[in-house]
This record gives structure tokens, C-alpha cells and sequence, in this order.
């Protein structure tokens, strides 16, 4: 009698589907961030061309507004999530529940203030619709970008991908229609309502993963939360970029403003890199499990994008003056110039971007004094290498070192990690027994 045929074990249902591979959920996370930049994008670009000037400079006030709105709950929500190991279905389901909370609060204090201002001026068509229009729409569009870091925390970048990419398909042709000189107010509604869609699918793909669990907001108010101390580095990077711009408009001509801005313009493509990095990396990197693989893999990954950044910097020196002036009209002779600082810079910040993130899944709390030292150390250094020179060129090589400094200081504080791991713990003598 032969002994029965043994059947492979089947895997035990489940109504979650598998996690995607390392690979594929790479690639998904940056063609997510791609869709998400190229939205921003496409936004100003349609808004600028429907609307007059002061209309669009009122749309481009209220969309910083949204903007900083946005890196507030990205620091303060969803850089905290991307940080969760334990129980991400419920922290997902929480960090969705208090940006609703949140974004409705500030969205009706944007829309009173509106209100105030269209009231008081008795017009409708400046900054009090275009602020009342964006009170009303800032809980669609807040929620549904943020379900991004919840999709990251639950290892499903390409659930983030299939929302961002309806989100574009839906905003473009929206704008689009709107009549030629429409109200900054209009287009902040029809910006806002068009992103319904990709909200409501955004909601129906999180759900199986969220289902069954418990929304707690306690954790956001206390005392100690992790994204308290994201949110002031974002404050502090904000800041040190305006101040930068204000500087460059004090103490420089208007034209190497032009030309930096344009010289920064040419790497957008790396800051999709960089942008991918900083939310999808955390939890990329919490797979590996110890601190020897998450560092090593960091540091393979800093020097990739740092050749990727010198690549490309040189790809941009080579092009033709014609196909340069294309891109950027005539502030291209003057960004050309810039560009092998720009280049050393985005170079040295592929490094400097993985050493953050590396600090932020060893020891979040170590990222904090860096970021706000070094964030202002690069304002200093760019207005002395101005003040030295005389020209944008030196602006944009003091950025370059405050770059490269902030990336040493990194991983500097990333090697002491490594060090404070593998010093024993003294040895306690054993008591020899009676």
C-alpha cells in the first residue's frame, strides 16, 4: 500500500492582496511622486494662461497658502505614519480621520476669513473668494493627498499611484474649460471639487486594509508626537527658502534671481527623485531590519542618486543654446552658467536626502538640530558666496556647500548611531557561588 500523494500547503485565504515586491513598489512610488509634481505643475501652468495677471497672482497666493497647508500635515501627519510598525492599519485609519478633522478646521477659518475679506471689499472676484473657495475645498484636497503616506505605511504604493494618477486626469481637463479670464475664486473651486474622484477611490481602495480597525487621534495631540518636531523642520526649511528669495531680491539684481530659479527649474526631475525618497523610503527601509542593512542600503542608495544627479547635471551642460532657449526663453544664457554648481549641489543632496531619511527610521528625534542648523547655514553660505562674487554664480556654489556640509553632518550622525551599536556593554564580573 503506497502512502498518499502529499499536496502542497495552500496559503490561507485572505481578502488582502500580497505584498508587491521591493521593485515594483519602487517604481510605483516614484511614478506616484511623478504624477503628484506634474499635477502642481499643470495646475499654475492652465491657471496661468486662463487667467489675467492680478487673477493669477491672486490664484498664486492662495495656492502657497494650500501649499504650506499641505507640508504642515505632511510633516506633522504623514511623515509620523510613514514611521508606524506596529498596527499600520489603525494608524492609517487615524492619520485619515485627523486630517479630515483638522482640514475641515482650518478650511472654515480660510473660508470666514474670506468671507470677511469679499464683505469688507465688496468684491468677490479677488483674494476673499479665491480664500473662501479654498476653505470650502481644503478637506477634499488635503485628505485625498494624504492618503498617499497612509498607502506607504501600508506598502501599497501602487493604491497611491492608480488616486494621483485620476487626480490629474480629472484637474487638467477641468481647468481647461474654464473660460478665458475666469475668477481666481472659479478656479480654486473647480481645482478643489475635481479631486472628488480620485478621493472617493482613494477611500474605497484603503478600506479593505483599514476595515475592522479603530481611528484614535489621541496620540496627535500629545505631548511629545513625533511629527511636532517634523513640523518645525519643515518650518525652518520653509522659512530659510523664503528667506532666500528674499535675500537674493535685497542684495541681487533681479536677473540672477531669474537665472537660479531657472537653473533650479532644470533639475525638477531629480527633486521627484528626492521627494519619493523622503515619503517612501522609511518604510521601504523598515523591512531590512537592522541598522547595518538600513544603513548600508541608504548608502548605496545616496550614491546612486548622487551619480544620477552629476549625470544629469552634465546631460543639461551638453544641450544646445537652441534647445536651451526653448526650455527657459531668454533666462537660459544666464542659468547655464549655474549649472555645474547645480548640478554639485543636487549631487551632494542625493546624499545628504538619504542620510536624513536613514536618522529618521534609526532615530527620528536626530534629525531635528540638523535640519535647522544646516538649513540656515545654506541661506548664510548662499549670500556670502553673492556678497564675495559679486554674481548669481557664487549664490548658487554657497548653496552647494551648504548642501554638501548639511550631508556630512548626516552621516556623521549616522556613523555615531553605527558606533553607539557596536561599543559592548561592559561586562558585570560574575559572583562566584558559595
Amino acid at each position: 500500500m503506497t502512502a498518499p500523494e502529499e499536496k502542497p500547503p495552500s496559503e490561507p485565504p485572505s481578502d488582502q492582496p500580497r505584498t508587491p515586491r521591493r521593485s515594483a513598489a519602487a517604481l510605483a512610488s516614484v511614478l506616484d511622486q511623478a504624477a503628484s509634481s506634474l499635477t502642481n505643475i499643470a495646475v499654475l501652468v492652465i491657471a496661468a494662461r486662463v487667467s489675467t495677471v492680478h487673477g493669477f497672482a491672486t490664484f498664486s497666493m492662495v495656492y502657497l497658502t494650500f501649499t504650506v497647508l499641505l507640508g504642515l500635515n505632511m510633516a506633522y501627519v504623514g511623515q509620523a505614519v510613514v514611521l508606524t510598525r506596529d498596527d499600520t492599519s489603525a494608524a492609517c485609519r487615524s492619520a485619515s480621520a485627523f486630517t479630515s478633522l483638522a482640514s475641515t478646521v482650518v478650511g472654515v477659518l480660510l473660508a470666514a476669513v474670506g468671507a470677511v475679506t469679499g464683505v469688507v471689499t465688496g468684491s468677490w472676484a479677488g483674494l476673499g473668494g479665491a480664500f473662501l473657495a479654498l476653505g470650502l475645498v481644503l478637506p477634499l484636497v488635503l485628505v485625498q493627498d494624504g492618503l498617499r503616506y497612509a498607502f506607504s505605511t501600508l506598502r501599497r504604493p501602487g493604491l497611491a499611484l492608480a488616486a494621483d494618477t485620476l487626480r490629474l486626469v480629472c484637474v487638467v481637463p477641468a481647468l481647461l474649460l474654464q473660460p478665458r479670464h475666469a475668477a481666481p475664486g472659479l478656479l480654486v473651486a473647480v481645482w478643489g471639487v475635481s479631486a472628488v474622484p480620485a478621493l472617493l477611490l482613494g477611500l474605497r481602495l484603503l478600506w479593505p486594509h483599514v476595515r475592522g480597525s479603530r481611528a484614535d487621534l489621541r496620540p496627535y495631540v500629545h505631548r511629545g508626537h513625533l511629527g511636532q518636531r517634523f513640523v518645525v523642520e519643515f518650518a525652518v526649511g520653509n522659512a530659510s527658502s523664503q528667506l532666500a528669495v528674499l535675500g537674493l531680491g535685497l542684495f541681487a539684481a533681479p536677473l540672477a534671481v531669474g537665472a537660479l530659479r531657472g537653473a533650479t527649474t532644470l533639475f525638477g526631475p531629480l527633486n521627484v527623485l528626492f521627494n519619493s525618497v523622503n515619503a517612501f523610503g522609511p518604510p521601504l527601509l523598515n523591512r531590512l531590519g537592522g541598522r547595518r542593512a538600513t544603513t548600508r542600503a541608504a548608502a548605496l542608495l545616496g550614491l546612486v542618486l548622487s551619480a544620477v544627479g552629476l549625470a544629469w547635471g552634465l546631460v543639461l551642460y551638453a544641450l544646445p543654446d537652441h534647445i536651451g532657449r526653448q526650455l527657459l526663453g531668454a533666462t537660459w544664457q544666464l542659468s547655464a552658467d549655474l549649472l555645474p554648481a547645480s548640478g554639485a549641489q543636487y549631487a551632494v543632496m542625493g546624499l545628504g536626502t538619504c542620510a536624513l531619511v536613514t536618522l529618521r527610521v534609526l532615530r527620528p528625534r536626530a534629525t531635528l538640530s540638523v535640519q535647522v542648523v544646516f538649513s540656515l547655514l545654506s541661506v548664510v553660505l548662499m549670500l556670502a558666496g553673492y556678497l564675495l562674487t559679486g554674481s548669481a554664480l557664487g549664490a548658487a556654489w554657497g548653496l552647494a556647500a551648504g548642501s554638501a556640509l548639511k550631508a556630512v553632518a548626516a552621516w556623521t550622525r549616522v556613523a555615531r548611531l553605527r558606533l553607539e551599536e557596536a561599543t559592548p556593554t561592559a561586562a558585570v564580573p560574575a559572583v562566584p557561588a558559595n
